[in-house]
């Protein structure tokens, strides 16, 4: 082969790694976004949520303060 067409070769492979590291970043940064405003909206909802009545069952019911609590610690 000859000089030219070795770097020719690399300057290819490094510009089609570089689009491809690029459409990757791009990407992951848009997934990460959505997944932080799906959180929340959850945490809204959850937040905007009517309390359920309390269980009549113990561990349940610690279940739900424990719940509650965290809820309210996170905003």
């Amino acid at each position: 082969m000859e000089n030219s067409s070795i770097i020719f070769l690399v300057v290819s492979a490094s510009f089609s790694f570089g689009i491809g590291r690029t459409i990757v970043y791009f990407r992951n940064k848009k997934k990460r976004l959505q997944k932080e405003q799906m959180d929340r909206r959850q945490a809204l909802a959850l937040q905007d949520a009517p309390p359920e009545p309390e269980s009549k069952n113990k561990s349940k019911r610690k279940r739900q303060i424990q719940m509650i609590s965290k809820a309210v610690k996170k905003h």
